[in-house]
């Protein structure tokens, strides 16, 4: 239900990092202030304002950990699908956007090739792409860009590889993808048009499988989701695609630029520390993915479709536009002890920020192994990378549904 402004006035508007012409501006890796305050001290349930096709609409903001993962975890009482259209960007057709037998069906196409055990299985092949995109950026100018020059094109090159596409056409999937999450400068004519030539493309790759099947991720695409439609065939492989390597590249700068920023123990950086000490990286990550998720979680809302009653006590109605907050949740002091430190010690540590439930993120183990590669590697090879701005000075991606630093100058 929509209402005028004045009757809504009394509730924050969602997202909120939200300017009043409605794009959201994070100015750094921090999450707002609403978050801490809701999980530690608010009320479970918070209503906020959401604009949806240019009129606010009243929705729930989900802050308990409990909560938070109930929502996730009962698809037959929290739709995705029913809330798609309420969505900061179109999922319509993704796993992101499906619930039920058909999200367990896409799903299943692909998810055998991100178990934690096939995906152990590349982290030789990670790791040398990653120290190839080192050694172009080292032996590349100074200052460089983190963003331009290592972590894009690793993550990139990761997720091509997996799916069998080519490696001459990689620069074009960027152009694409900048405009499929809404980032680049064209208007909405031309990333609409963009999103159709990459769909296009991704299509011929899949008929071109399903003729001579490659053995890669295309192949298995190609092969399980013959029967679903065009646009779940075609999004499923473009889902895999933009978040792959967004998500992951975003991720690194992120983790890179907050380790260089950010006290940690006796006046040194996280950085200083991890060089110290190598063997934390990966609980470090891990805590970097909790403080700093680069995944906006909150924009995938869930409809209610029955009353129902929270862990913590709260009543929703059928029909309620609910959005879990794993923000929220990993800042909830009944499961993470003073949850604004960053603490690399810290065990154990269940942050939502992949998901929980049928939703989980497919790609989690994937996007882990990644990140703790790029972090571990740029630490033992370039332990003097530096900022090469001031913090204050580094531009942040606006409107995105990925959050993180649209450009990080570093040198060494």
């Amino acid at each position: 239900m929509n209402a005028s402004s004045q009757e809504l006035g009394a509730e924050p508007r969602h997202p909120f990092h939200t300017d009043a012409d409605g794009v959201t501006r994070p100015r750094g890796p921090e999450k707002h202030p609403y978050y801490a305050r809701f999980a530690a001290s608010g009320p479970p349930v918070v209503p906020v304002l959401r604009q949806i096709a240019g009129e606010l609409h009243r929705a729930l903001l989900i802050c308990r950990y409990a909560d938070v993962r109930e929502v996730l975890r009962r698809q037959d009482v929290f739709s995705r699908a029913a809330a798609v259209p309420t969505d900061q960007i179109d999922v319509t057709g993704t796993m992101l956007g499906l619930d039920g037998r058909q999200h367990a069906r896409v799903r299943g196409t692909v998810k055998d090739a991100f178990t934690r055990t096939a995906v152990a299985r590349l982290s030789t092949a990670v790791r040398a792409t990653a120290e190839a995109h080192l050694a172009t950026l080292t032996a590349g100018e100074r200052p460089a860009d983190l963003v331009r020059d290592f972590a894009v094109p690793f993550a990139l090159d990761v997720i091509c590889d997996l799916l069998g596409l080519p490696g001459e056409d990689r620069a074009q999937f960027r152009r694409w993808g900048d405009m499929f999450l809404g980032t680049g400068d064209l208007g909405r004519d031309d990333a609409a048009r963009s999103a159709v030539e990459m769909g296009g493309y991704l299509w011929e790759q899949l008929e071109q499988r399903r003729t001579c099947p490659a053995g890669d991720l295309m192949s298995r695409i190609a092969a399980g989701a013959a029967d679903q439609p065009m646009d779940v065939q075609i999004k499923l492989p473009i889902s895999l695609l933009v978040g792959g390597w967004e998500t992951t590249a975003s991720s690194v700068a992120t983790f890179v630029y907050v380790l260089h920023t950010r006290p940690y123990r006796d006046g040194r950086t996280g950085w200083e520390h991890l060089i110290e000490h190598p063997e934390q990286v990966s609980a470090a990550v891990t805590e970097l993915e909790r403080l700093y998720s680069t995944a906006n979680g909150d924009d995938m809302p869930r409809r209610v479709l029955a009353d129902v009653r929270l862990p913590s006590g709260a009543r929703l109605a059928e029909g309620d536009l609910v959005i879990p907050s794993h923000d929220a949740a990993n800042r909830d002091p009944g499961v993470f002890p003073d949850p604004e430190r960053m603490d690399f010690d810290r065990r154990p540590n269940p942050h939502l920020s992949f998901g929980h439930g049928p939703h989980y993120c497919v790609g989690a183990h994937l996007g882990a192994l990644e990140v703790r590669t790029a972090i571990a590697l740029l630490l033992k090879e370039v332990p003097q990378l530096r900022l090469a701005v001031a913090a204050g000075e580094v531009p942040w991606k606006a409107g995105h549904a990925i959050l993180g630093p649209a450009a990080l100058p570093v040198t060494w």
